[in-house]
C-alpha cells in the first residue's frame, strides 16, 4: 500500500472515501427552501451575469453583511441566506444569473404599496453587479385576510393579460398578468389557503424560477429571428451551388465552385458557432420552465387561464421558432457536406479518368520503345557480326605470308551463317539473364 493510500481518511468501517463524496452528497442539500409566513411581501431580481464578475458579487453581499454586522458568506459561496432585521435575503449564484430575493412581513400595507427591498440602502441597491433581467414583486395574503375583489385585481393587474390557479395541491390561489408595471416590476398576488411555512417557500421559489427562466429561454429569441434572415439567404445560394455541382464540367469551374462551397460552409459554421450555446440553454431553461409548472400542480380557475395555458400559447411557439432555427442550421450544415463531398467525388473521378490516360500513353509509349528496342538488337547482331566477319577476313588474310593458299573470300562468306547465330545467341542469353535478375 503506498502511502497517500496510508495517510487517507478512512469512513464507514475502514473504507477509503471517495474525494467528491460529501461535496456530491452536500450538493443536494444545498439551497434550502424559505419558510414564509403570510402576510409577506418578496422582490426578487435576477442578474444577468456578465464576464467575470463573480468576484464582485461576492464583495457586494460582503458589503452589505459588514453594514448589519453581519457574518459574510464563505469565499466562493455560491448562495446564501441571512436576516438583515428589516428584511431577509437570499442570494443564490447560477451559471448566467445571480438571484437576489428579499423578503419583508407585510401586515398592515397595501400590497404593491412597497417593495420588500424599500429598507435596502439604495445605494447599494442599485450598484447591484450584472443586467437586469427579471424583477418581479409579489405579496402573500394571510388566508385571515379576505379574498382580493374583482375591483382589487383590475387595480393590480391588467385584466385582459390576467391569469389565476389554485397552486400547490389547492394551497393558495395565484393572480398574475405577467406584464411590467410602471415601477418595471412582474407582479404575483397569492392568497394563502393555509400552506404550511415550507410549502409556501417552495411555491413561491417556483413562482420566482418560473419568470426568470422563461426570460432566460426567450433570450435566444432575437438572435433566430436575426439569424433566419441569414439561413434563407444561405439556403439559396447553396441551392444554386448544389444546382451548378451538375453542370460543372472544366477543372477552372470546379475550383471556383469548390471555393464557394468552403466559403459557404465557413458561414454556416461561424453562425453554428455563435447561436449553439444560445439555443441549448433555450432547450435547457424550457424544460426546466415545463418541471416549475408542473410542480405547482395548478387547477384551474374559470374563468381565468392557468400559467401552463398562458405560457403554452405564447412561450412554446418562440421556443420552437428557436429550435427550428438550430434545426435548419445543423441542415445547412449536412447539406454544404453533401455538396463538397459530391464535388470531391467528381473531382476524384476526373482525376482517376486522367490517371487511366496517362497509364494508357506510358503503355502505348512503352511498346513503342520495345518495338524500337528490337529493331535496334537486330540492327545491333548486324553491326556485331560484321565486325566479326571483318575479323575473320583479317585473320584469314595473315595467313597467305606464311605461304598458305587461303581464299579469304570464301572464308568470310562461310563464316557469317555461322556468326550471326553465335550473336543472336549469345544476346538472347544476355536478355534472359538481365530478365531473370531485374523482372519487370
Amino acid at each position: 500500500m503506498v502511502e497517500d493510500d496510508l495517510n487517507m481518511p478512512r469512513d464507514c468501517a475502514g473504507l477509503k472515501p471517495h474525494p467528491l463524496r460529501f461535496d456530491i452528497n452536500n450538493e443536494i442539500h444545498a439551497r434550502p427552501f424559505e419558510q414564509i409566513v403570510a402576510p409577506l411581501t418578496a422582490t426578487h431580481y435576477a442578474m444577468f451575469s456578465e464576464e467575470h464578475q463573480e468576484e464582485q458579487e461576492y464583495r457586494h453581499i460582503c458589503d452589505l453583511c459588514r453594514r448589519y454586522g453581519l457574518h459574510p458568506p464563505m469565499e466562493n459561496a455560491n448562495h446564501f441566506a441571512a436576516d438583515f432585521g428589516n428584511f431577509r435575503l437570499r442570494w443564490e449564484r447560477h451559471a448566467e444569473f445571480t438571484t437576489y430575493t428579499f423578503l419583508r412581513q407585510n401586515k398592515d400595507e397595501e400590497p404593491f404599496a412597497k417593495t420588500a427591498c424599500s429598507e435596502v440602502p439604495k445605494e447599494w441597491l442599485r450598484a447591484l453587479p450584472g443586467l437586469l433581467l427579471t424583477a418581479i414583486k409579489a405579496e402573500i395574503l394571510d388566508k385571515g385576510q379576505s379574498r382580493p375583489s374583482d375591483a382589487e385585481l383590475d387595480k393590480y393587474f391588467v385584466s385582459e393579460s390576467l391569469v389565476s390557479s389554485l397552486i400547490g395541491s389547492n394551497g393558495a390561489q395565484r393572480w398574475t398578468d405577467m406584464r411590467i408595471d410602471n415601477d418595471g416590476y412582474i407582479r404575483s398576488l397569492i392568497y394563502d389557503r393555509g400552506m404550511s411555512p415550507r410549502k409556501a417557500g417552495r411555491v413561491l421559489l417556483r413562482i420566482f424560477e418560473i419568470a426568470v427562466y422563461r426570460n432566460l429561454s426567450l433570450l435566444a429569441l432575437p438572435l433566430a429571428r436575426e439569424v433566419s434572415v441569414k439561413i434563407a439567404l444561405i439556403n439559396s445560394e447553396l441551392a444554386e451551388l448544389t444546382e451548378e455541382l451538375g453542370q460543372t464540367n472544366s477543372a477552372a469551374a470546379e475550383k471556383d465552385l469548390l471555393r464557394d462551397l468552403t466559403r459557404v460552409s465557413a458561414e454556416i459554421e461561424t453562425l453554428a458557432s455563435k447561436t449553439a450555446y444560445r439555443f441549448s440553454a433555450t432547450r435547457a431553461y424550457y424544460q426546466i420552465v415545463l418541471s416549475r409548472i408542473a410542480e405547482l400542480k395548478e387547477i384551474p380557475v374559470d374563468p381565468y387561464q392557468t400559467i401552463s395555458e398562458f405560457l403554452d400559447r405564447r412561450l412554446a411557439p418562440a421556443v420552437r421558432t428557436c429550435n427550428s432555427v438550430a434545426d435548419r442550421l445543423a441542415d445547412l450544415s449536412r447539406r454544404a457536406t453533401r455538396s463538397a463531398n459530391l464535388l470531391r467525388t467528381k473531382t476524384d473521378f476526373a482525376l482517376a479518368e486522367q490517371s487511366q490516360a496517362q497509364l494508357a500513353a506510358m503503355n502505348q509509349r512503352a511498346q513503342r520503345q520495345l518495338r524500337l528496342q528490337e529493331t535496334v538488337e537486330g540492327l545491333s547482331i548486324a553491326a556485331i557480326s560484321y565486325y566479326l566477319v571483318s575479323l575473320v577476313g583479317y585473320a584469314a588474310e595473315m595467313a597467305r605470308p606464311l605461304g598458305l593458299a587461303v581464299n579469304v573470300e570464301l572464308i568470310k562468306g562461310a563464316s557469317i551463317p555461322v556468326i550471326l547465330l553465335a550473336v543472336w545467341f549469345a544476346l538472347r542469353r544476355i536478355k534472359k539473364r538481365l530478365s531473370r535478375d531485374h523482372p519487370i
